[in-house]
């Protein structure tokens, strides 16, 4: 039987890198894995996608190629066997901002004005035709993965289903419906790289955005923010949230409803990628998420939004989370 081992050296020796030598570099929440090609002193990297499975190598080149075209740092695309799920791509390294705000803390706020300035120059040039564009229901009926995954694996059932998706879409219709922008979704500081050597907005490094969409402006700036896996100061949030604002004119409102759908959809996906995926580790993140949750919901607006989420959804308790992780499949022998 031919492997995924097999399809990926046969891709790489058509692409001229059969002599190189082949490190992992990193997995994901998706389907999808990262190899580091290293021959001769130059390097690449190899994007191990699997055809169905819902990322669409396809749609990671076309978005490369309107990023680069616009200056900002995607990776060039090197080789491509689209049949298969492969793509060969430029290496732009490992300075992730994840790992060197773990090293130096204080570098955090000038990182972020970067990441910041680097979505508003993306945000002023029109996106390419034919993207997702989600009505404001169609977001609210996302984030009832909260209550299909998260609240289920606790309770045992969704809960008022059709009352939480009538204040999400009432929240959302209100203060995040108005013109749309590309949104990259995963805009957080494992999927940015810091480029020194480049000027600009160019010194982002941009990774992980073949989701890309049409949404809200504040949308890719909440997922900078309010970030699953780290904790972003109140300092820093405050003052990237302003310098967005003046150049959007993004409200506080707009920018709470964003977080309440992005976390409320999180909790749902952490859920799922445990009860239904196997990965258990991601249910350490949910009391983040759900402190994000409160924060966003404690906005005046959003006041029927969180008398609902109050009444539907249980805090992530030791408890709790160990009733969901009790249903997470064991690995394949």
């Amino acid at each position: 039987m031919t492997t995924r081992r097999d399809l990926s050296d046969r891709f790489i020796t058509r692409a001229g890198w059969a002599q190189a030598e082949r490190r992992f570099l990193a997995g994901d929440a998706s389907d999808r894995s990262y190899d580091r090609l290293v021959m001769a002193g130059q390097s690449a990297v190899l994007m191990d996608a699997p055809p169905g499975k819902g990322d669409d190598p396809a749609a990671f080149i076309a978005i490369a190629r309107h990023l680069t075209g616009l200056g900002l740092s995607a990776p060039h695309i090197l080789a491509q066997d689209l049949d298969h799920g492969f793509l060969l791509i430029e290496d732009l390294g490992d300075a992730l901002f994840a790992r060197l705000l773990a090293q130096s803390p204080g570098r955090e706020l000038p990182l972020y004005a970067l990441a910041a300035d680097a979505l508003l120059h993306l945000q002023a040039t029109p996106a390419p035709p034919g993207l997702i564009d989600l009505t404001a229901a169609e977001w609210a009926e996302a984030a009832t993965f909260a209550l299909d995954w998260y609240r289920r694996g606790i309770t045992g059932d969704t809960g008022d289903r059709a009352g939480f998706v009538r204040a999400l879409t009432d929240a959302m219709g209100r203060h995040a419906d108005g013109p749309r922008v590309l949104i990259l979704r995963d805009f957080h500081a494992e999927n940015l790289l810091h480029l020194p050597d480049r000027s600009g907005v160019a010194q982002v490094g941009l990774l992980d955005f073949q989701l890309a969409q049409m949404g809200q402006p504040a949308y890719d700036l909440v997922s900078l923010l309010q970030d699953a896996r780290r904790d972003v100061s109140p300092d820093t949030e405050a003052a990237i949230l302003a310098r967005f604002a003046a150049r959007t004119g993004t409200t506080e409102a707009a920018y709470a409803t964003l977080g309440a759908q992005r976390a409320l959809r999180i909790i749902g996906v952490f859920a799922r990628l445990c009860i239904h995926g196997g990965k258990p580790g991601y249910l350490r993140l949910l009391p983040r998420v759900w402190g994000q949750l409160q924060r966003n919901l404690a906005h005046p607006a959003l006041a029927d939004l969180a008398a609902i989420c109050r009444d539907t959804l249980p805090e992530p308790s030791p408890d709790h989370l160990a009733r969901i992780a009790a249903q997470c499949p064991s690995p394949a022998p």
